[in-house]
C-alpha cells in the first residue's frame, strides 16, 4: 500500500467564526464526499481487497426513531475503520418495503383494501384518505393497483430515510441502493426460492404459528406489537373418570381448555 508523508496545516484562529455552523458544515462536507466519490465501491479492484457490508435494510414504515441512528452508526464505525486501512468498501443501503408493515401502511394511508380477483384499472387516481373518507368502507382495488400505491408511499418514505442517513453522515455508497419491492430483488428472491425447492430444502409441515385474521397470513414475532393489559384468573373444575373428587386449575387463558387432554 502506498504511504504518503504526513502534512500539517496551521489554522489562523482569527479567521474562525465565533459560532460553529453545524448545519452548514454538514451540508458542505456532504457535497464534497458525494462529488469526490470517496465512499464509492470500485469493482475493478481485486476481491481480496474488498470489505463487504451485508446491511439489514430498514423497514420503510414512515416512522424513524433513535434506534435507527444507533444501529447503523455501529456499522458505519466499522466501515470507516476498514476504509482507512485501505480496503475497497462495498457498503450498500436497501429499503425493506416488501412486507406486512408496508401493506398495512398503504391500507391506512389511502383507506383501501386489495382483492386479487379484481381487474386492473389503468390510471386509477387515489389520494391520501381524510377523516371524511375514513368514515366510509375502504375502497377495494386490484393487486396491481395496490402494488402501484405501495411504490408511491415507499418512494416518499425512502426520501425521508435517505435525508436522515445523509444528515447523520453515514458513509454509504448511495449508488448501490436497492429496494426489496423492486423487480430486481423480487426476481432474485424467486430464483433463490426455486433453487432451495429443487435442492429439497423447502417443505410443507404442520406447526404452530401466529396468524393474522385480517391479512389471512402468518406473521413473524418481530411483526407483533406486545401490549400489557389487565387480565383475570379463571378457576375451572376438572372431573376425573372413576374418582369422586376431581381437581381445580387456575388459568388466564380459558380459551385453551379445548386443547387439554
Amino acid at each position: 500500500m502506498e504511504t504518503r508523508p504526513l502534512s500539517v496545516r496551521a489554522i489562523d484562529l482569527s479567521t474562525l467564526p465565533r459560532h460553529y455552523d453545524a448545519s452548514g458544515t454538514e451540508q458542505k462536507w456532504g457535497r464534497i464526499w458525494e462529488d469526490t466519490g470517496v465512499y464509492r465501491y470500485d469493482p475493478k479492484r481485486p476481491r481480496r481487497e474488498t470489505y463487504v457490508v451485508d446491511t439489514p435494510p430498514p423497514t420503510v414504515s414512515g416512522a424513524l426513531h433513535i434506534g435507527h441512528v444507533f444501529s447503523y452508526t455501529h456499522t458505519d464505525v466499522m466501515v470507516r475503520y476498514q476504509r482507512m486501512t485501505g480496503k475497497n468498501i462495498y457498503y450498500p443501503m436497501g429499503w425493506d418495503d416488501n412486507g406486512l408493515p408496508t401493506e398495512r401502511r398503504v391500507q391506512n394511508y389511502f383507506h383501501v383494501r386489495c382483492d386479487p380477483s379484481l381487474p386492473y384499472q389503468k390510471e386509477l387516481k387515489i389520494e391520501a384518505a381524510d377523516a371524511k373518507t375514513r368514515k366510509n368502507p375502504p375502497q377495494v382495488i386490484s393487486r396491481k393497483n395496490f402494488i402501484e400505491l405501495c411504490h408511491r408511499v415507499t418512494q416518499d418514505d425512502e426520501k425521508v430515510f435517505l435525508n436522515l442517513w445523509t444528515l447523520v453522515g453515514l458513509s454509504v455508497d448511495w449508488q448501490e441502493q436497492y429496494a426489496t419491492i423492486d423487480d430486481h430483488c423480487r426476481r432474485l428472491a424467486q430464483i433463490s426460492f426455486i433453487d432451495l425447492y429443487e435442492k429439497g430444502h423447502v417443505y410443507n409441515a404442520e406447526a404452530p404459528t401466529m396468524w393474522d385474521v385480517d391479512f389471512q397470513t402468518s406473521v413473524a414475532q418481530a411483526e407483533v406489537e406486545e401490549r400489557i393489559i389487565n387480565g383475570a384468573y379463571y378457576r375451572i373444575h376438572f372431573d376425573v373418570e372413576g374418582q369422586e373428587e376431581g381437581f381445580e386449575i387456575a388459568t388466564t387463558r380459558p380459551e385453551l381448555i379445548a386443547a387439554c387432554v
